[in-house]
Order: C-alpha cells, then structure tokens, then sequence
C-alpha cells in the first residue's frame, strides 16, 4: 500500500498488547544517565517491568514509556541504519526479520537492560529520533513458546497452527540461537451482497459472496555469534521458509434477464524462501572494520482461476493467470569506523545485485472444460540491478546539549530488463543526510533530520500482470525507475512526570519519480510521475493514570494524519497518492489490577485511505469503520501467561466503493458501481505463552 510515509512511526499495536502488567510496580520511568554522559539518556533496568511479567525482550520494550518501536525502512540493500532498536549497540545486519522477531527471540531473562538515546548522539550512521539499545547475554540455555490459536464465528476456518518456539544459550565466547516461527499464519474471511448499480443509479446486478483465506509462513531460523574479548565480533545466520498462501472464494450473481451465475475464484501462492547472511567485526588500525555478506532468494509460483458457471447449463466460461518468479539478492558491505576530530567518523561501501526471472501465462478456458493458453506479451523476461555505493559520515556532539551527524555519498546503478523490448539504463544518484540532536532539559528532547532517499523497486512492477478478479491488465513498462526523494523528518519527545510521556514526529517528503499507475500505449502500467508531495503529523502518547487514582491503569494514543499531492497522469487533476492512508486514530486502555497477576484491556482503530485509480477505475477498499477489542489476561497459571482477546465487537465490516467508466475516467460515463458490504464478524482469540 502507498500510504506509509510515515513508516518512521510504524508501531505494532496490537502485539504490543501481549504484554500487561500486575499492577503492583509503579509505572516505570527509566533512570537518567549519570552526569556528563552528554545528551539526555535513559536506562532501563529488568525490575522495571516486574509488573509486566514479560517473557522476552520485545514485551519489555513495548512497555518503555512513549517509545515506538520503528522497523527498518526497505530501502535498497542493506544501506545505512534507519529503524530504532540497536542489539548490543549493533544494528541487525539482516533483512528477512522484523524488529518484533528478532526482540521476541530474546529471553527476559537474558536483557541486562535497556537504554533509550537520541540516535543521532551514537556512532551508527544513519539513527536519529529516540532509538533503544537492547544490552543482553545468554547464560545456560533457555527457551520459550507461545501458541495463539484463533477463531472467528463467520466464514473462516479455525487458526490452530499459529506459534513460535526458540532456544538461547551460550558456550564460552560463543552465544547460539535456534526458532521455529509460525507467528504470521492467518485465517481471514468475510461474506455478503455487493450490489452492481449503473450509471443513473439503478440496480442491475446482485451478488451474493463469501471468501477466506489460508496463510501459513513456518519458518526455520538459526543464529551463532563468536564474541571475544576486544574489538572481534562475529555473527553469522539464515533461515529457512516454506509460504502457503490460498485465497477461496464463491459468489452467486443475478441479473434481470440473465441466468443465474455460480462464481469460482481460487488464487494459490505457495513459496520458499531463504537467506544467508553474517558480519565480521575487528579492530583496524586507529578504528574497527565490519564486513558484511547477504544472500537471499525466493521462489514464488502464483496461480489465479476465475470460473463462472451459469445455472441454465450453458457454456462455463473461465480465465486463468500464472507465473513463476525467482528473486535474488547478494550483498557486499564494508564499514569502517574511526574516531578524529573529537567525532565519530564511517566510511561505508557497498555492492548488491538484485534479480528476477519470470514466466508468465494466461489461459482461457474453452467448451471442454480445458484451460488453453493465448499471448500474454511483457509477462515473461527478467530484470537485473547491479547496484555500487559510498557514503562518508562524521557526527559528533556540539555543545552537551546539541549534537549533529552528516552523511555524504552516491549510488551508481545498472539496470537490465530482458524480454520484450529489453532494455538497459544506467543512473548516478546522489545520496545523503543531516541530522541535528537537541536536548535542553532531562525531560525534553528534539531532532531534525533531512536526507535524501532511494527506494527499492519490485521488479515485478517492469512486467506485465493480469487481474483477472475485476477485469484489469497492466502492460510491462521498461521505463520504470525508482523513487527517489528529499526528505524532512522532525520528531519531538516530552516526559509529563508520573503522567506519562509524549511524541510528536512531523515529517514531509519531496518525492521524484513517484511509482503509480499511467498511460504506457492504449494501456497502463506500473510507472513514475516526475513531481508528488507528502506531509505527515503523527502524535503518540503514553498516559499512566496511577496519579488520577487508578492504579495499574494506563492509555497509549495515536493520532496519524497525513496528506499528499500528485497530478494525475490520466485527467490531469491533483488527487492524493493511491491507496493513501490518510488517517489513523487509535486507542489502548489497560488495567493491570493491583495486587494480582491479572489485566484486562479495550483497544480500538479507525483508519481511512485513499482510492486506488486507474485509467477507467476509482476503487476504494477498506475495513470498519472501527476495529476495537476486549481482552482478559493472567500472568500466573502453572507458570505460563494465558490471555483471551474478543476482537471486532464493534461490528466492523469489509467494504468496498469502486466506480468503472466506460474509458477514461472524469471524460466518459460511468459503466457501472461496485458497493460491498460483507460481514467478518466476531474474532476469538487465546494466547499461551511460557519460558522452557
């Protein structure tokens, strides 16, 4: 979806609600760093979040007053640190992980303690706003389990195989860790009339659905870091993942004048994937040297059938696409760090090579019920980027209240489509950052930082697709280039004493070659708009309600509204980036009651987005207007912390507002308008989770 510029402020709310409290603790605040340590700086140790009772070192961070967790952005590469979690001082030299993996895999039992700093006042280029570093060290082996079974009263089928387990130990210098993961496996669904209306408004067609879905990702995961005395480091991992993805769904359509018509859709997305990857740390003459070294690759067949079966026994129509992809990525990286001029200083270079092969098809189905290929040009060919890049930085503190980090650099890239018109172009781009660190007082701190960004490309995105489910096709466009921007991000954190804490992060991007849909020929594609704006405001807060009398109880807020601006390359009219998420508004209360293990919670979110729009379409799809749920908890049963979650008690449901011309859109009459309104119904969940 398009609408996350304000990634930086991406939090998991509702994993974050698997960690609540006792109540017996006040709320923790952190301690200030000793005098003269320089900027503000707090540090948080394990009795901290006795209440809590966390079981790893994620549920421990979720609970640090004001402080969002930020995964890292995908940008190109590995490139420069750009989450907000460091793990013993380190940023995670991987890709295939999320913050909330790899801080779940840590034991509680393991975490020494946490400290929360400005990032631009360390020596990782790169950080800025309030980052976490997560100091730990495996003792003798543990491990711990969670299995989150859930169920839903309506349309889907029950989800039983959502867990994880993982080991931690160490051996001498040696530290280990072992993970089996299902955590992201779902089961999702929704059913009901989608009425089909014509240009004046007149009902013409009624349809009558129900879909769900499978989603399984087990995934098999190890990690061994050698850690000696002085400046050597060592760490190296993968993992191993099997994806199943299948996508059902069964609708019956009625029309005046037409006979009744059974539906069939059946989309099927199973994949593997696995990566490979480890780093060096060692000293070099006056600094240390890290090499890094990455290796991922994916294959992903995908298959989608849409069958139509008329009651009265005529013809059975249908279409089918499919293709196959294997992605692959190898990545080089060196990075020295040396200390002059009273700062930190990092001269990085790195090497990634990215690929795609595919193999793409569309079939039709004909009278003997047997799928029969056509041409599908653009579908088939390959992409190749052969990417090289350098960045100089030095940061250092200014005064013992401000500090600054400056990054400097380029990128030089070769991209390569076979197929169809292949194609091969070459870009030099410059790249940088400046951020500024202030913190006037032990309770307030603020940071700038501007930077210029390139992202990724999925190279899919260079070749043609068809969507077969509402009659769309993009063709292959070789023209394709990645966006590139000039970012402003602001962020602002003041502690209210025992009331809490709040944030505030303004951020504003000045985008080129923003990836849309447009006109390519009599079709459109994936491809750029040269010129596109997009401002966002984000306001978190953390309200702890023991000073009002409510021991154990606290709030957590968020308030995202963001905007954005393009010309549309089909009417020529400004409109807001598709599917834009505009904004978000969300609400977490929590009582840990005094005096017992256990807790009890609501949660609600409301979030709205923009249309997608495509030549003849404007498409709205969404779900709510409101999601909000209850849950219940005890810490305490035989050693293992169960919790049951009632989700969707406010009844929100799975819509969609869709609007098709007959061509152009805003130029020509509309065709027909799509409104759906399905039921999802209650959502029943159960969580255990335990330490081994």
């Amino acid at each position: 979806m398009a609408g996350a510029i304000a990634s930086a402020t991406a939090s998991m709310t509702a994993l974050a609600q698997e960690a609540a409290a006792n109540g017996d603790i006040p709320p923790a605040e952190g301690t200030p760093a000793a005098a003269g340590s320089g900027l503000t700086r707090q540090v948080f140790a394990p009795v901290d979040f006795a209440r809590y009772a966390p079981k790893n070192a994620y549920d421990m961070l979720a609970q640090v007053p004001g402080f969002t967790i930020r995964d890292n952005e995908q940008l190109r590469g590995l490139g420069q640190a750009t989450g907000n979690v460091l793990f013993n001082g380190e940023r995670p030299s991987n890709k295939a992980d999320d913050m909330f993996t790899q801080l779940s895999r840590i034991p509680a039992g393991n975490v020494e303690r946490i400290e929360v700093v400005d990032g631009a006042s360390l020596d990782i280029p790169g950080l800025s706003g309030q980052v976490a570093n997560i100091i730990y060290r495996a003792g003798g082996l543990s491990g711990q389990f969670s299995w989150r079974p859930q169920f839903r009263a309506h349309h889907t089928d029950p989800l039983l195989t959502r867990g994880d387990i993982s080991l931690r130990g160490r051996s001498g210098e040696v530290e280990y860790e072992a993970s089996l993961s299902n955590l992201e496996s779902a089961r999702s669904g929704a059913g009901g009339l989608t009425l089909i209306r014509n240009g004046a408004g007149d009902v013409v067609e009624r349809r009558d659905d129900v879909w769900d879905t499978h989603y399984d990702t087990p995934k098999l995961a190890g990690r061994i870091t050698w850690d000696p005395a002085g400046d050597t480091v060592a760490n190296f991992g993968g993992h191993y993942q099997r994806k199943y993805d299948r996508y059902r769904e069964d609708g019956l359509r009625v029309a005046p004048g037409l006979p009744d018509r059974f539906r069939t859709v059946r989309e099927k997305s199973d994949s593997w994937n696995y990566e490979l990857g480890g780093d060096y740390q060692f000293g070099a003459g006056p600094g240390k040297l890290k090499l890094i070294g990455l290796r991922r690759f994916s294959r992903e067949p995908y298959a989608l059938e849409v069958v139509t079966t008329p009651a009265d026994g005529s013809t059975v129509t249908g279409d089918r696409f499919a293709q196959t992809g294997d992605l692959g990525e190898t990545i080089a990286r060196g990075e020295y760090q040396w200390r002059m001029l009273g700062g930190d200083w990092q001269l990085s270079g790195e090497a990634a090579f990215n690929t795609l092969d595919n193999v793409a098809s569309i079939a039709v189905l004909d009278p003997s019920g047997r799928f029969v290929d056509v041409p599908f040009e653009g579908g088939t060919g390959g992409v190749k980027e052969d990417r090289y890049e350098g960045l100089l930085s030095f940061g250092r503190k200014l005064t013992d209240k401000l500090s600054f980090q400056l990054t400097a650099g380029a990128e030089h890239s070769t991209i390569v489509q076979t197929g169809v018109n292949g194609l091969q172009r070459s870009f030099f781009r410059p790249k940088g950052s400046l951020t500024l660190a202030w913190a006037p007082a032990s309770d307030f701190d603020a940071s700038l930082k501007l930077r210029r960004r390139v992202l990724q490309l999925s190279f899919y995105d260079f070749l043609a697709r068809a969507f077969l489910n509402d009659g769309n096709q993009n063709v292959s466009n070789n023209e394709l280039r990645p966006q590139q921007d000039w970012s402003v991000e602001g962020e602002i954190n003041k502690k209210i004493g025992p009331w809490g804490s709040t944030k505030l992060i303004f951020i504003y991007r000045d985008v080129e070659d923003r990836v849309d849909i447009i006109p390519v020929g009599n079709g459109e594609a994936v491809g750029n708009i040269a010129k596109s704006t997009a401002g966002a405001v984000n306001w978190t807060s953390t309200f702890n309600l023991d000073p009002a009398g409510l021991k154990g109880m606290k709030l957590d807020t968020t308030f995202l509204f963001q905007k954005s601006s393009l010309r549309d390359p089909f009417t020529g009219e400004k409109r807001q980036w598709n599917r834009f998420t505009d904004t978000v508004i969300e609400a977490a209360l929590r009582h840990d009651i005094p005096g017992s293990d256990w807790a009890w919670g609501a949660n609600a979110h409301y979030t709205h987005n923009q249309p997608a729009y495509r030549r003849q379409e404007v498409d709205r799809i969404w779900e709510g207007p409101v999601f909000a749920d209850v849950f219940v908890e005890h810490k305490d049963v035989l050693g293992l912390t169960v919790r049951a979650t009632v989700a969707n008690i406010l009844n929100a449901r799975s819509r969609r507002d869709r609007t098709v011309y007959t061509g152009v859109r805003g130029a020509s009459p509309i065709a027909f308008v799509e409104d759906r309104n399905r039921m999802i119904g209650p959502i029943f969940s159960f969580s255990v989770r335990g330490n081994i």
